[in-house]
């Protein structure tokens, strides 16, 4: 089925028509009680329709532990079908036009003609990802001991000239960004030198810098534990901001949300990285206990509202240098994998939509003024909003879906492609 296709037989149906006359009440009756306050909801959805975030290639597919994993219908077999399922989420949310690609998880074979797949399906590509955290077949010498901090050089000009393949790749793609998260850690005290291993890393990026084309940045990922868990050399943001100031006007920081320690104030690292103009870009997921992969919005939906709070303010006040790359980064291990990326694109959506209804010029007066109360409740207001028939009406203009999920549900196509995709060949990458 066309990534075209699958809506018609949705908007054809009386149920459809049924809801398109809810939305458009419970639009107007949100747009008026918007105008009581001084706001336009035509301004927020205009904003909502401009919004996008890139899907990774490796999500396509059920995600896993290493205690096991449970496989769904129809999983995509080559990349070819993950672009096809890509598609298909960006026709139903008008927010999700790119790819972010791993290597070598997801190495074309024919680079230029999958540009041109891509391409007929109405996607681009984002930010290309490198991988030196796994032993890939064939490979002459071993990551187990680290990659750009490990001590032996010549395993540090193998993991150098891996990221310089990775950028020759996106080049071809058309990409402008390379994200790299290091696994590079120890596990013991004593197993490698803290301050070594750090200037390590930070001289084999500085090759992987000056191999950048034209136009293109480096992101640099921080993690604080996992797979090593006593030191990981890149552990915080503060890390990663020492590595992008050392390397360059082009390097940045790259924010994955479940990159952090329980109950970090990640709005504050947001914060801080904007006011250094080295806020690269996101990773989205949600998460309760460590790197969980989640849903957005499935466990702090009032945190990932924060985030976008921070983001909408640099925006309005043209931030010099700010341009973010957003990506959604999860597992899904128990949820059909293009129902749970469509569910995260409607709630960065709805995130984004809700920051934008916050009253910036009271908030900014009860801040000076010294009130707490109405400066807390200036944001509650606008989070407490149902900001539901804003997104829906930006996906409607763009031609997408009032409710993605339920649209998919009703096309039919897990299971024409299930039917199609038989015989499996599916074999997900370790999830970290």
């Amino acid at each position: 089925m066309p990534p075209g296709a699958i809506l018609e037989r949705v908007t054809e149906s009386a149920t459809h028509a049924d809801a398109l006359r809810n939305h458009e009440r419970d639009y107007d009756a949100l747009a008026e009680r918007l105008a009581r306050r001084g706001q336009r909801a035509e301004t927020v959805v205009q904003a909502v329709g401009r919004f996008a975030v890139a899907v990774p290639s490796w999500a396509l597919g059920t995600g896993g532990t290493r205690f096991g994993r449970f496989p769904g219908p129809g999983e995509p077999r080559t990349l070819a079908e993950k672009l096809a399922d890509v598609a298909v989420v960006h026709r139903l949310t008008g927010a999700a036009p790119r790819v972010s690609l791993h290597i070598p998880w997801d190495e074309p074979d024919d680079v230029a003609a999958l540009r041109a797949l891509a391409a007929e399906l109405g996607l681009g590509f984002d930010a290309v990802n490198s991988n030196t955290f796994q032993d890939q077949p064939g490979q002459p010498l071993s990551y187990k001991l680290g990659s750009l901090s490990h001590p032996d050089a010549a395993v540090r000009r193998q993991a150098v000239e891996h990221h310089r393949h990775v950028i020759e790749v996106g080049q071809v793609l058309g990409a402008d960004a390379i994200t790299v998260w290091l696994a590079d850690g120890s596990n013991y005290p004593g197993q490698m030198s803290l301050r070594q291993s750090f200037d390590r890393v930070l001289d084999c990026l500085r090759d992987v810098y000056a191999a950048l084309p034209a136009g293109w940045r480096l992101f640099t990922e921080h993690k604080p534990y996992e797979p090593a868990f006593y030191a990981t050399v890149v552990q915080d943001w503060g890390s990663s901001l020492l590595l992008a100031q050392a390397l360059g006007e082009r390097a940045q920081c790259l924010v994955d949300l479940g990159h952090h320690l329980p109950n970090t104030n990640i709005e504050l690292v947001v914060a801080r990285l904007l006011g250094a103009g080295k806020l690269g870009g996101f990773h989205f997921n949600d998460s309760k206990y460590g790197d969980d992969d989640l849903t957005a919005g499935s466990i702090k939906p009032y945190g990932l509202f924060l985030i976008f709070h921070e983001l909408v303010l640099a925006e309005r006040e043209r931030l010099a240098g700010f341009r973010p790359a957003y990506m959604i980064d999860q597992s899904h291990n128990i949820k059909d994998p293009i129902e749970d990326l469509l569910q995260t694109v409607d709630q960065l959506q709805l995130a984004y939509a809700k920051a934008q209804l916050v009253d910036h010029a009271a908030l900014t007066e009860y801040q000076e003024s010294g009130d707490v109360l109405l400066a807390e409740r200036a944001l509650k207001d606008a989070f407490e909003t149902d900001a539901r028939p804003l997104v829906a009406e930006a996906r409607r203009r763009a031609g997408a879906a009032l409710d993605p999920v339920l649209a998919f549900r009703a096309s039919g196509y897990r299971a024409r492609v299930a039917a199609q995709r038989s015989g499996g060949g599916y074999v997900p990458p370790q999830s970290l």
